[in-house]
């Protein structure tokens, strides 16, 4: 079985329970594969970067394996604004967020409730640059543990879908996307775009940032956040001191 989801943000669980910690979202228009169902719980898996976790039933819409397959192999269509609407001609207004995907709205066996889009669009990939120019885009969005929306982000998610944004693709998690990419030895030799990863005592990675110009790296703490960088790690001005532990810097593109 396979869905698409058709509300702006749809929390994805370790667990079948509403109590139950989010280990990611669903945004508005992902689509899914369904590996088992559990009463009103399903475990699921992103089509886009392949992860898995448990949903509301409720909160998404089934489609065929054709449409399911037809969306995977299309070009990738996503909302370019922090929040804009779709709408439909019995006046259902709905509200979406940034990175949401818009691919479906012109396959009618998907989209039965001709839902439209007038707001601005993005598809295809970027120039390395515009990273942070879609980096800016979330900064001070409060930090949320599995998030990825302006509304609440955690800082792979932020990774994750500013990539995305610019036509790119990283898996979800911190541990993973440092085993993407090119290693480098030293900071002076990083672009701004590029990842630079930090560990915790035990030696795991547990945090990921976006390299800036002049030693300054982009980040969830706390909220999206602009501090420098070092050999040593993040320095925080604020409280004059390191926050994080430089494990790696990565070039992804």
């Amino acid at each position: 079985m396979f869905g698409i989801c058709n509300l702006a943000i749809a929390p994805i669980r370790f667990e079948p329970s509403d109590r139950s910690e989010i280990v990611t979202q669903l945004l508005f228009g992902e689509h899914i594969e369904i590996l088992e169902r559990q009463n009103q719980w399903a475990r699921i898996k992103i089509q886009f970067d392949g992860y898995e976790g448990w949903m509301d039933s409720k909160q998404y819409q089934l489609i065929s394996e054709a449409n399911y397959n037809q969306l995977s192999n299309e070009a990738i269509i996503l909302n370019a604004d922090l929040i804009d609407y779709i709408t439909s001609p019995d006046n259902l207004l709905l509200p979406i967020p940034l990175g949401a995907s818009l691919s479906f709205l012109n396959n009618s066996e998907i989209n039965t409730k001709n839902f439209e889009f007038e707001g601005t669009r993005t598809s295809g990939i970027k120039p390395k640059s515009a990273l942070i120019t879609t980096a800016y885009m979330y900064l001070h969005a409060p930090y949320l543990w599995g998030g990825k929306t302006p509304f609440g982000i955690d800082c792979s998610g932020f990774t994750q879908m500013v990539y995305k944004l610019n036509g790119y693709k990283l898996t979800r998690d911190a541990s993973t996307q440092a085993l993407e990419g090119e290693p480098l030895s030293f900071i002076e030799e990083s672009e701004a775009g590029d990842l630079a990863f930090f560990d915790n005592e035990e030696g795991r990675i547990t945090h990921v940032g976006i390299i800036m110009e002049n030693n300054y790296i982009i980040h969830a703490c706390g909220k999206i956040r602009i501090d420098r960088l070092d050999h040593l790690g993040i320095y925080n001005p604020e409280i004059n001191k390191h926050t994080h532990k430089l494990r790696v810097i990565k070039k992804m593109i």
